[in-house]
């Protein structure tokens, strides 16, 4: 009886997708038209074929004829078969189907697909065998709304075949094995399993998915949190039999298209997830569960439920918990979350020590003084840095950003807890990089870490900030040098974020196609090239959050002697150009300035 259903719904799926009607010639101004036509409701309908199309077309309609009489003769061949219902059958999970299903998919019918959409429904409807396909990434980043749309795309061929399956903790993979089973028997070819990673057994006992069930012809769909699960089953159980769809990385082309909003300054603020809550920032309402990045508090209970857990919960269940090599001592004290944390917020730390040492000029508050010296009203006259000690102020906040720097350090992290820590965030596809190269002159480094999730990033930092002007050691400064001081550090800081997103998007879009890094030289840096190695070209770009033109933003694209070098060993500079907030056009000096949120939605995957 199996056999039957199967072919079946595979004939039924198959007729759906041929044309219906029949093919008729009409003789127009002299030439012969021809029309597909058929009923519809009770009405004839008719469409033009080309001529060259007829013979192919009348070949469609013909093999669908005959698909139609080996259905009714299967048909009727099953009538004398008792045929079992999904309905009276007995499971151990928890699965949906039908009407139930039905309700589940409709919900997402007016929502926009994700760029990864298609290569879940290419899997979905290709002739692979043996291999499953694995949705995972963060939380809220759209993996049940896609599989949800799934079925709402489906032909009513295929949805009859198809179930939705919600994991919990309490199950197991013998469970699933004898509910896979029952599924088969009753014709089910479409499964959908979702947080299946809450499954205990799941990383060690992942093949018997690909071997057994995706080897008869099931196609099953995989869907869950704990990224790193899926990361070591797919280096371990999974080697070579899966189709990976990763939903963390959003870049700011989708973000905008998901969302809407086509402005990098909220993306930097709370890019990386997909609630629509995290838009209410200054509603304090909004709870940590609706706004991911909304302030420190709800980032770090994002970082706990979404990251750290993500990391013990695979760990603890890959290989008995014998995979957790330097991070065990750690787990077991308690304090691996802690650490966790401390590797993250290092990062923005290590980023703001950047920011200060070399972007935070006291020249900044030099500009301030003269600007509030220049107010034409004598009552907005305002001299506020008579008794202060301008240098002072940044070494200040050096002095309180290395001491809460240590605050943190509670949990004793070693170099090998760090690698192993940040080998899982990249296995999460949070933290990415790019390459630092340079002409001239020697670097620390030879590449930037870069967090995939901006708002994660942003909010981290304005937290920092915020802290370290409330610290005695500025009592002494009034409220406008304050808000001065905030504000142009987190000015600062959305001018960096701006650089690593225009990086980390350009990178990804070009993929191995080109390549795109940071080039310095002895003096003076491109914030970004894109290199065509097969042609020997390269395109030099300086990124600004700013929407004005000032002259002083293309000065390293007009020096000469960088762009000398850097065509010595790269080839032909074909492109220099500022990427800004303001609009798109040639300056007096010949350099292209181009829109950002322009050129970042220009590189959709």
């Amino acid at each position: 009886m199996e056999d039957i259903n199967i072919q079946i719904s595979d004939l039924e799926s198959q007729i759906a997708s041929l044309p219906v009607g029949y093919i008729s010639k009409k003789m127009i101004n002299g030439k012969e038209r021809y029309y597909q036509q058929w009923t519809e409701n009770g009405k004839i309908k008719s469409k033009y074929i080309k001529n060259e199309e007829v013979e192919e077309f009348q070949k469609k309609i013909e093999f669908r004829k005959s698909l139609q009489s080996k259905l009714s003769e299967l048909k009727s061949s099953a009538a004398f078969i008792e045929t079992p219902s999904i309905k009276d059958a007995k499971f151990n999970l928890r699965i949906m189907y039908g009407k139930d299903l039905k309700d589940f998919a409709s919900q997402t019918k007016d929502f926009h697909k994700r760029d990864c959409f298609t290569q879940i429904q290419e899997y979905l409807y290709s002739d692979t065998l043996d291999k499953v396909c694995l949705v995972y990434g963060l939380r809220r980043t759209g993996k049940t709304t896609m599989l949800r749309q799934c079925f709402y795309e489906m032909k009513e061929g295929d949805f009859k075949r198809s179930v939705y399956i919600k994991a919990t903790v309490t199950d197991t993979m013998a469970a699933l094995n004898k509910d896979l089973k029952q599924l088969r028997e009753l014709g089910i070819k479409y499964v959908f399993i979702d947080e299946v990673t809450l499954i205990s057994d799941f990383i060690d006992s992942a093949a018997i998915l690909s071997d057994i069930y995706s080897a008869m012809g099931m196609k099953i769909v995989l869907s869950g949190t704990d990224s790193l699960g899926f990361w070591l089953a797919v280096h371990e159980e999974l080697y070579d039999r899966a189709v990976m769809v990763h939903t963390t990385y959003i870049p700011f082309s989708e973000h905008s298209r998901l969302l809407g909003i086509n402005d990098v300054d909220e993306y930097i603020r709370y890019g990386g997830t997909l609630k629509a809550g995290v838009w209410n920032f200054e509603n304090k309402e909004v709870n940590a569960e609706d706004a991911s990045f909304r302030d420190n508090e709800s980032t770090r209970i994002y970082i706990d439920t979404a990251i750290c857990s993500n990391i013990q919960h695979s760990l603890k269940c890959y290989q008995d918990g014998n995979h957790f090599r330097n991070l065990y001592d750690l787990y077991e004290k308690k304090e691996l979350t802690g650490a966790i944390n401390r590797i993250i917020e290092n990062e923005s730390h290590k980023f703001l020590v950047q920011i200060l040492t070399d972007d935070f000029k006291s020249h900044d508050l030099h500009l301030l003084d003269r600007n509030l010296r220049k107010e034409r009203e004598e009552e907005n006259r305002i001299e506020i840095f008579d008794n202060l000690n301008e240098v002072s102020v940044t070494k200040n906040l050096m002095e309180i950003l290395e001491i809460k720097n240590k605050d943190l350090q509670i949990v004793q992290i070693t170099d090998d807890h760090v690698e192993e820590i940040k080998e899982y965030l990249e296995a999460l596809d949070l933290l990415d990089e790019c390459d630092l190269r340079a002409i001239g002159k020697k670097l620390k480094f030879s590449e930037n870490k870069i967090f995939t999730q901006p708002g994660m990033r942003f909010c981290q930092a304005k937290a920092l900030v915020h802290s370290i002007l409330k610290d005695e050691k500025f009592d002494q400064l009034s409220e406008p040098v304050k808000t001065f001081i905030t504000e142009r550090l987190l000015a600062t800081v959305m001018g960096h974020m701006l650089e690593d997103i225009v990086l980390l998007d350009t990178k990804r879009r070009y993929g191995k196609s080109k390549e795109v890094f940071k080039l310095y030289f002895a003096a003076g840096e491109f914030d970004m090239v894109i290199y065509d190695k097969k042609k020997a070209e390269i395109e030099c770009f300086e990124i600004k959050h700013s929407d004005e033109i000032v002259e002083e933003q293309a000065k390293h694209l007009l020096n000469e002697d960088n762009i000398a070098n850097t065509e010595k060993i790269y080839g032909k500079v074909t492109r220099r150009c500022v990427l800004y907030k303001g609009g798109s056009g040639i300056a007096s000096n010949g350099i292209e300035y181009k829109n950002v949120e322009e050129f970042l939605n220009e590189m959709k995957g």
